[in-house]
């Protein structure tokens, strides 16, 4: 499974920059300050969490082979992340529905959970 977490990550990665580089070029001059900001958190947020699955990848390849399971749980929950954190705000910022950011901290727990089962993968190993 670790394969599979360091070809999303990279995924990820690329799209993070291909989604920014849109939002500084084309989303400029059509969204306000506070919005481009919204933006480019889900952007942060995105690649930071991209290196994380790609780092989840080779720690289940390599270092925790015992604790694979857990570190598959935190690669799954690392991409549910970023789609519900990441995929809220650009939602967010490019309808301005606010409703949508409602749902963004359900993707910041889905971070935080999966950030504590990589520790605990870690202890248990």
């Amino acid at each position: 499974m670790g394969k599979v977490f360091v070809i999303i990550g990279a995924i990820c990665a690329f799209l993070s920059v291909a989604i920014g580089a849109f939002g500084a070029h084309g989303l400029k001059d059509k969204l306000n300050e506070h919005y481009m900001s919204i933006f480019e958190t889900g952007v942060q947020y995105q690649m930071m969490h991209a290196l994380g699955l790609v780092l989840i990848g080779i720690l289940a390849n390599t270092m925790i082979r015992g604790e694979s399971g857990l570190l598959n749980w935190a690669g799954w929950l690392m991409l549910a992340g970023i789609v519900i954190f990441s995929g809220s705000l650009y939602l967010l910022s490019i309808t301005k529905v606010s409703i949508l950011g409602a749902i963004t901290p359900i993707g910041g727990v889905a971070f935080l959970v999966s950030w504590l089962l990589v520790v605990i993968a870690f202890v248990k190993n």
